[in-house]
This record gives structure tokens, C-alpha cells and sequence, in this order.
């Protein structure tokens, strides 16, 4: 398993029709690994229960931000099927999946890490 010390999350983001998420200007994706949502790193990518679908905004800021890292996708990228964007407080775009906001764990240190699943029972991993 790679590790991964930190990743950044200024993507620029382009999802295509098919299984896999391209990021434009990187050699990443975004994939599913045993059927959850991950990024090409394989870092897990998490939804937060107190986050409304469809409602254009996030409740995780400030403190819980630096926590939960928001996945941000460039304001230009042209987005398909379940995927869309918010804009946060910031002025930045979170891509977001069936309208729900997409973060990763901080306390998440390799690939494949899923220590944010099920956190204070608000937070979960997203089946794909």
C-alpha cells in the first residue's frame, strides 16, 4: 500500500461518462475502490450527514474544514452524471456527489484508509 502523506485538494476537476473521474492538469482520478468513492490516490472520500442534498451549500467550515478537508474541483470543469459543485465561504467550488459534498479525512494516512467512516455517526464513506 502507498502512503500518502498529504494530498492537496485543490483539484481541477473533469468527470467523464465513464466509471473513472479525470482531474485535469494532474495525473489524477477519481475511481471507486471495493465499490467506495476514492480518489486515483486511493485516499476515501466521505459525505457528512448534516450536509443537505441538493441544497448548494456545505456545513462543515472553519475548524471542521480543517478536519474534513473539502474536495474542490475547478469552477470550469465540465461535470457528468451524479457529480456537481457548490461554491464554499471561500469563493472555491467542492465538487459534491448526488448533491452532497465530498471531503476527505485528515486522520486518513494511507491508501486505502477508511478511519473517518462512521465518526460521531455523521460521517461515512460514499458507496459508488
Amino acid at each position: 500500500m502507498r502512503s500518502v502523506k498529504y494530498l492537496p485538494v485543490f483539484f481541477l476537476l473533469l468527470l467523464t461518462g465513464c466509471g473513472a473521474s479525470m482531474l485535469s492538469g494532474s495525473a489524477a482520478y477519481t475511481d471507486s475502490m471495493d465499490g467506495i468513492l476514492v480518489t486515483s490516490y486511493g485516499s476515501t472520500l466521505y459525505i457528512y450527514d448534516k450536509d443537505q442534498a441538493d441544497s448548494g451549500k456545505s456545513e462543515c467550515l472553519d475548524a471542521c474544514a480543517e478536519k474534513w478537508p473539502p474536495l474542490y474541483v475547478d469552477s470550469a470543469a465540465v461535470l457528468s452524471r451524479d457529480f456537481s459543485r457548490i461554491v464554499r465561504p471561500n469563493g472555491h467550488s467542492q465538487l459534491t456527489f448526488k448533491g452532497k459534498p465530498l471531503y476527505l479525512w485528515s486522520g486518513d494516512r494511507q491508501t486505502g484508509d477508511r478511519a473517518g467512516d462512521g465518526l460521531n455517526n455523521v460521517w461515512h464513506v460514499v458507496p459508488r
